[in-house]
Order: structure tokens, then C-alpha cells, then sequence
């Protein structure tokens, strides 16, 4: 009976009458809407950080944990080291790292918003802030926000790899 019912599966699939499901690694172009086939776009990510970050689930973190835990770019290279976590005037959090040092030393201090960035184990990766653009962000100034407590408890977004 068994082998009965696989010859009968196997004929309806061999004539089109069944179909297997679609993988995911199928390069069949998608059809629109007005019957021409089109190669699928990656979408566009217009929203902003914030919406992102919500996106990334967002956990409690104290901040003295924060704290000189090395910033991460796609390529994995390290482009600064978390020295301090602060408070804008206007509620946002910052982090706090040099840039255009050398071997730790020097360099000028930037602001990184908390928004751009995601921990994955004992380092924050950056997200949102391409690793060349690091050098054009903007000097941070001690007078530009209050530092956070290590104590605080703070949200930040969770990576993966």
C-alpha cells in the first residue's frame, strides 16, 4: 500500500499536478503587477535611528558597563573605545569615544548616538555610522551633556552575527 502511494505522489508531482514550495535560494525573477518580470530591489531603510534601534530590542544595561567596551565597525575593525557615557540636554544618551588616535593615545573626542550603535557580547558594533565617516562626527565637548552614573540603568540595542 505504501509503495502504492509514493508511485502515485511521485507521478503527480512528475506531471505538475503537486508542487514543491519555493526556497529561498530560488533567482526566479518576481512578476508585477502588470504582468512583466522585475528583479527584486532591496528595500530602502528610510526611518530613522530611533525606529531602528526599536527594531534591535532594545535592553537594560548599566552603564558602567558601557565603559570601555571597544565600538566595532562591519569589518570588525576597532574604532574607538566607549571612555564615557552622557546625557544631552535634550534627553538623548551619547557615547563618548576618541577618534584619530593612535594605539589609544590622543585623538579628539566624538559623541556617538546610542541610537546608531548594538552590544554583541564585550563590544558595541556600529550600525548606522559608516567606519570612514568616523572622522568627520563632530568634537564632543565635556559642556555638551552631563555624564551618566555607572549605576544608571540605561537601554541599549542587541546585535547578532
Amino acid at each position: 500500500m505504501r509503495s502504492a502511494m509514493t508511485v502515485l505522489f511521485l507521478a503527480a508531482m512528475t506531471l505538475g499536478l503537486i508542487r514543491s514550495p519555493a526556497h529561498a535560494d530560488d533567482a526566479k525573477p518576481k512578476r508585477a503587477e502588470g504582468g512583466a518580470h522585475t528583479q527584486t530591489q532591496p528595500e530602502v531603510d528610510n526611518s530613522t535611528p530611533e525606529e531602528r534601534m526599536k527594531r534591535r530590542f532594545p535592553q537594560k544595561v548599566r552603564v558602567g558597563d558601557l565603559r570601555g567596551l571597544p565600538l566595532l565597525d562591519e569589518d570588525d575593525r576597532t574604532l574607538g573605545h566607549v571612555t564615557e557615557v552622557v546625557r544631552m540636554p535634550n534627553g538623548r544618551i551619547v557615547l563618548v569615544s576618541r577618534c584619530d588616535d593612535w594605539f589609544g593615545h590622543g585623538g579628539r573626542l566624538i559623541g556617538i548616538p546610542i541610537e546608531t550603535v548594538a552590544i554583541l557580547a564585550r563590544h558595541l558594533n556600529v550600525l548606522d555610522i559608516p567606519g570612514k565617516d568616523f572622522p568627520s562626527l563632530p568634537s564632543w565637548k565635556e559642556a555638551d551633556g552631563a555624564v551618566i552614573a555607572d549605576d544608571d540603568i540605561i537601554r541599549i540595542a542587541i546585535s547578532r552575527r
